[in-house]
């Protein structure tokens, strides 16, 4: 191959994943190929519409008008408040139905188990059923069942799935980091319990490990709520400018891998 091959990995957010977008969107404008995607959570769902081949306007027009109630569908509480059957659908009719080995772009979703806590990494099978699970937020989206498996949300154990992306045999590995914690009083409701909670787990347990990654692109969206879809523009925004700062530093690890692979050949 005369070129690397460029894995990203997308990570967990709420809200502030739409960020992944804007990323997105000035990689392809850079002509930064993409040869393989893993996402978790939020990251899972936007790199199924990219991997699946819907364009970047079309993704920018959806973001755009995404409110809470495309997904809420409200179930008595048992294991979960949202049955996830509305947003099922959305990730099924968005990604054309294909199986995640026919789509455009290779995926992996990344999922918890909630059984017995292990990292569920889906290659193959219904993209709906994989990406359902990875953003099933515990206590807010009854859990997604798959074969013998209950799954939830794949920040649980992988907020920012790098080593899936090395895994997948990237030569460059660009991570793009959307959860970061900010204090916040707001909190009205079990659902911004939740998601607070986890916010706080999650950015602790990043700032504890190094990310093995060539570019890690952290978009400055902490001020945005994980939880609240509003100030979807800016959250693009926010994603478009990272990517531009690190534009020049990842076209310098291409230029050296190519370098390096000639000067080994």
């Amino acid at each position: 191959m005369t070129r690397p091959k460029i894995g990203i990995a997308l990570g967990s957010g709420g809200a502030r994943g739409f960020a992944h977008l804007g990323v997105l969107n000035v990689l392809q404008q850079e002509n930064i190929p993409i040869d393989m995607v893993a996402g978790t959570s939020m990251g899972a769902l936007v790199g199924a519409f990219y991997c699946a081949g819907q364009e970047m306007e079309t993704m920018y027009r959806l973001a755009r008008t995404f409110k809470r109630k495309y997904y809420t569908d409200i179930t008595v509480p048992k294991m979960g408040f949202i049955q996830g059957k509305r947003i099922k659908e959305l990730i099924r009719m968005f990604t054309f139905n294909k199986p995640l080995e026919a789509l455009d772009i290779p995926l992996s979703v990344i999922a918890t188990d909630i059984y017995n806590g292990e990292k569920v990494v889906f290659t193959q099978g219904n993209v709906a059923e994989a990406v359902r699970a990875s953003i099933s937020i515990p206590g807010i989206f009854v859990p997604e069942k798959v074969g013998k498996r209950l799954l939830i949300d794949g920040g649980v154990v992988d907020r920012l799935p790098i080593s899936t992306v090395k895994q997948m045999g990237a030569d460059i590995i660009i991570a793009v980091d959307c959860a970061h914690f900010h204090a916040n009083d707001d909190i009205a409701s079990i659902f911004d319990v939740i998601m607070q909670s986890l916010d706080i787990m999650q950015d602790e347990f990043m700032n504890r490990i190094p990310l093995d990654a060539h570019v890690v692109m952290r978009p400055n969206v902490a001020q945005f709520s994980s939880r609240a879809y509003t100030g979807i523009e800016a959250i693009i925004k926010e994603g478009e400018k990272e990517a531009a700062l690190h534009i020049a530093t990842l076209k310098n690890c291409i230029a050296n891998w190519k370098e390096s692979n000639h000067e080994s050949e």
